[in-house]
């Protein structure tokens, strides 16, 4: 296993740390710091696209897709984590559904394929026209998230605070010392149980363990919530100063075509209700799914079924119920 595989395998939940960034670094700091901000702003990527956008279902409620992204080494970008980041202003709650990478969905022009191969196929706007059209959604905005600087990304946040299971210590050194190598930093193994400050590369190892008897890869994404909560925390730990020195750091990893405006608008409307709760969900939802495909390469599942229940928690905060 890479280092560049692992760094894949967290995007999901570093995705959520940087919109937090943006979220706490708002209310904390005030918004008139926002004006300094510097992220990239693409302006043409969904210029004179067809998103599909479905009838809005709630006035109060936006939803904005996330994409983490990478690129191959002939150059190529792609998207291994996909997610809708939902802003009920109404309820004061921020939704994240996360959406199986390998979903087997309907891609406008390429026929059944797996849903992160429709940002290959066709970059943002694509990807937005496939999630609407599978899910019956209204997204017309996107944040997009490069992860080149993993450990870098967490260590900005000065390492999380994990506690660390003695059947977890050995899965979790495991490739330790190949990752401090490709990160040209020294070997730094965890040598105990209990809670404990890890740095990047050891969170990121942490959050890729699912075999030595501690669980598959549904462990393994329970980890990385372990490590996201534990991110959570440390953000809101921060203090102003320590808010203003952090988001330029992980923000210039950021392309977006919002606006500074609507940004701020958006992080405004928030606020009516106080302080935002954040939730986090997937789609499919546990024992809606099952592997398919002649390899078993595709996570198949009733997608209008799953259109419905994830229409239901956007809108009507319906929650996302194993069957």
């Amino acid at each position: 296993m890479s280092a560049r595989r692992l760094f894949r395998i967290i995007r999901r939940w570093l995705t959520l740390i940087v919109v937090a960034v943006v979220l706490f670094f708002g209310v904390r700091a005030g918004f008139g710091l926002l004006t300094g901000i510097q992220y990239n702003r693409d302006t043409e990527s969904l210029r004179g696209a067809d998103l599909a956008v479905g009838d809005k279902g709630d006035s109060s409620v936006t939803n904005i897709a996330l994409f983490g992204v990478d690129a191959d080494n002939d150059g190529t970008r792609r998207s291994d984590c996909m997610m809708v980041l939902s802003l009920d202003s109404s309820r004061g709650k921020v939704k994240i559904t996360s959406l199986m990478r390998d979903s087997k969905v309907e891609i406008d022009r390429h026929g059944e394929a797996k849903l992160n191969h429709s940002y290959s196929y066709g970059g943002p706007a694509l990807a937005i026209r496939t999630i609407n059209q599978n899910f019956d959604l209204d997204i017309e905005h996107f944040v997009q998230v490069d992860f080149s600087q993993m450990a870098n990304l967490i260590g900005a946040l000065g390492g999380v605070e994990i506690d660390v299971k003695e059947n977890e210590i050995k899965e979790l050194n495991k490739f330790i010392g190949e990752y401090c190598r490709a990160a040209g930093v020294p070997e730094c193994p965890v040598e105990k149980s209990g809670k404990q400050m890890l740095n990047g590369i050891q969170a990121m190892s942490y959050g890729r363990i699912r075999k030595g008897g501690t669980g598959d890869d549904w462990a393994r994404v329970e980890r990385q919530g372990v490590v996201l909560e534990a991110m959570f925390d440390r953000i809101r730990g921060l203090s102003v100063p320590e808010l203003i020195q952090l988001a330029p750091k992980m923000l210039k990893y950021v392309t977006s075509d919002l606006s500074l405006t609507r940004i701020t608008g958006l992080a405004v409307g928030m606020l009516k209700h106080g302080m935002p709760t954040i939730e986090h969900g997937r789609v499919p939802v546990d024992g809606a799914w099952s592997y398919g495909g002649s390899q078993g390469q595709y996570i198949v599942f009733d997608v209008e079924q799953a259109a419905q229940q994830l229409g239901d928690y956007i809108y009507n905060d319906v929650p996302l119920t194993s069957k």
